[in-house]
Formats: structure tokens, C-alpha cells, sequence
């Protein structure tokens, strides 16, 4: 049988082959018309494309003539698939295989060069030096924090050691007072005297130690736009006092007491009382109040006891400060 070549897609060439009992190559040219054609098949002894199955003749050749090629290390012929149609491995899938067996072989060394890594990190955590405390924040010169006066100098003119309470950075709303008239002088740091017409407040209270509410001091500033509306909040104070001698003051929680007002005569820009409290062994507040240029400052003292020497003294050192 003669070896065909394919040269490429669309070019055959046939080498010659020779039929049984002819001389002309196979694939010449067609015969006359009504001339029937002539046979062509394998030579004796050989079978050829159709052989056991009768497929011979012009179809035979062509199917031998189509372009076959042979898989390496067989024999059989199988036909090439179109450009682009031939299934692909996949080159990641089995780089990742390996890149997985490579790192199961060598895990002994991984988890050596990692954990001595880790126990030096521990280590240096641990042995960190601890950082110092963040300090109080900044306070501007001239504010109405700046001015306060601290735990330690309120302490040294108290005789005994207070540390810092509670602040507020506005009055606090008017009290559940009876009579209704003695709201002044039940809330004289509330918005029955600051209103809201300033410009920066401050009230921040001072307790003993020990926490147990045996004496508490507290300083408050009100600056108003000018000194006319801080004179004015000390008129509503002073006038307050005057029409209130004694009132029954009700808290948050519920539960009542009752207060007894002494006041002493108030000048343009100062005045002093005292409040005490009914049935308390001696437990009073004494109350001081000062205009201040443009602010309104009040410090109270309240013990067991007369508290307005401390109460005026801490008055004056809070008036040297308050530059307004």
C-alpha cells in the first residue's frame, strides 16, 4: 500500500502507488466517461481499510486518503483535532500539588524557624517596659477650668484633705421646692439664678477622702457677655434669699428635708448665708456669692458645724483668679 503525508491543512501529496495489475498511480486522472472505474484496493496479501467488511473501491480510497497521524508508541491512528479543542492540562493544579508536597516534606524546618520566632516575640511583650499614665489633658490660661481652684489648695484652707467629685459644665435644672418661691434659695447654683444667658460655666465639688459626705466644699463660675448680666443673675439671687426663710425641698429619689435660710445683708456685688438642715446634728452649708467683673462665682462649705470663715476665705482666693 502507498504512504501518504500530510503536508498541512489544505495541501495533500500522494506518493504513487501502484494498484493490483496496473501501471498508473493511484489518483490519476478520472476515467472516460462510460467507462467504468477501476478497482482499486490493496495488493495480495495485505488488507487494506475495508478489508472483513467488503469496504472497497473509490471509498475505500478515500478514506484511505484522509490525513491520519499515529499517538507515539502505537499503532493505531486517530485524526487531529481542530486548533484550540485539545483539552489542556492543568499546569497550576499540578504546580500546586507539588508546591504542597514540598511543604509537607519540609514542615519539621518550617515549625523550627517559626516557634523559637514566636517565643522571642512572647518574651519581648512581656519584658516591655509598661508606659508611663497619660497626664490630666491640657488646661488654657484664662478658662473657667483654669481658674478653679484645686483639691490641694481647697484642702490646706479646709484643714482636712479633699480630692475631686463631681462637674458639670452647665446649671442644673430648678428644684422640686416648697414654697415654690423658695427655689433660689434651695437651687441658688441652678438655672433659678445662672438662667442661660452665660457665656461659660463651671460647678465642680470637692469631698473628703474618705467619701463618706462629712465635708464637701463646691466652687462655681457663671461668665456672662458682660457685667451687666452678671449683676443681674446676683439680683435674682439676692432678691431669692430675701423672700425665702425656710422651705421643704423634695430629691430625685423621692424623699424630703427641710432647710432654714439665714441671710446677711448683701452688698452691690457680694452676699452671704448659711443653710441649715432641720434635725441633722448641726449639718449645715454656708454660702458665699461675688460679682467678678463679668462673672458670678459662689463657693459653699457644708459640715457639721459654721463653715462661713472657710467659706469667705476660699471665696477671695477663687475672686484673685477669675480675671474676668
Amino acid at each position: 500500500m502507498g504512504e501518504i503525508r500530510v503536508a498541512d491543512e489544505s495541501d495533500f501529496i500522494i506518493q504513487p502507488a501502484k494498484g493490483p495489475g496496473t501501471g498508473g498511480p493511484v489518483g490519476g486522472p478520472p476515467p472516460a466517461a462510460g467507462v467504468p472505474p477501476r478497482p482499486v484496493g490493496p495488493p495480495p496479501g495485505v488488507a487494506g481499510p475495508g478489508a472483513g467488511s467488503g469496504a472497497s473501491g473509490p471509498g475505500g480510497l478515500l478514506r484511505t486518503l484522509q490525513p491520519k497521524r499515529r499517538a507515539p508508541g502505537s499503532g493505531t491512528a486517530f485524526l487531529p483535532q481542530q486548533a484550540g479543542t485539545q483539552p489542556r492540562p492543568d499546569a497550576s493544579r499540578g504546580e500546586g500539588r507539588r508546591g504542597l508536597t514540598g511543604l509537607l516534606r519540609h514542615w519539621p524546618l518550617l515549625v523550627a524557624a517559626v516557634v523559637p520566632c514566636l517565643i522571642l516575640a512572647g518574651i519581648g511583650w512581656w519584658l516591655w517596659p509598661e508606659q508611663p499614665p497619660v497626664g490630666p489633658p491640657h488646661i488654657a490660661a484664662g478658662t473657667v477650668q483654669a481658674d478653679l481652684l484645686s483639691p490641694d489648695s481647697v484642702s490646706r484652707v479646709a484643714g482636712t484633705t479633699l480630692v475631686a467629685g463631681a462637674q458639670s459644665d452647665r446649671p442644673g435644672a430648678a428644684l422640686k421646692v416648697s414654697p415654690s418661691a423658695c427655689a433660689v434659695a434651695a437651687g441658688p447654683t441652678t438655672q433659678s439664678v445662672y438662667g442661660d444667658g452665660w457665656n461659660a460655666f463651671l460647678s465642680a465639688t470637692y469631698r473628703d477622702s474618705a467619701a463618706t459626705g462629712s465635708y464637701t466644699v463646691n466652687q462655681v463660675i457663671g461668665v456672662y457677655p458682660d457685667s451687666k448680666e452678671a449683676g443681674a443673675a446676683f439680683s435674682t439671687l439676692t432678691k431669692g434669699l430675701s423672700k425665702c426663710p425656710s422651705s421643704t425641698r423634695t430629691d430625685q429619689a423621692g424623699r424630703t428635708s427641710k432647710w432654714t435660710y439665714k441671710a446677711n445683708p448683701a452688698t452691690e456685688v457680694a452676699v452671704a448665708w448659711t443653710a441649715a438642715q432641720d434635725a441633722a446634728a448641726n449639718w449645715s452649708c454656708a454660702h458665699q456669692a461675688r460679682v467678678n467683673g463679668t462673672s458670678l462665682i459662689q463657693v459653699s462649705v457644708c459640715q457639721a458645724g459654721d463653715g462661713q470663715a472657710t467659706a469667705s476665705k476660699l471665696t477671695d482666693n477663687l475672686a484673685k483668679k477669675v480675671s474676668r
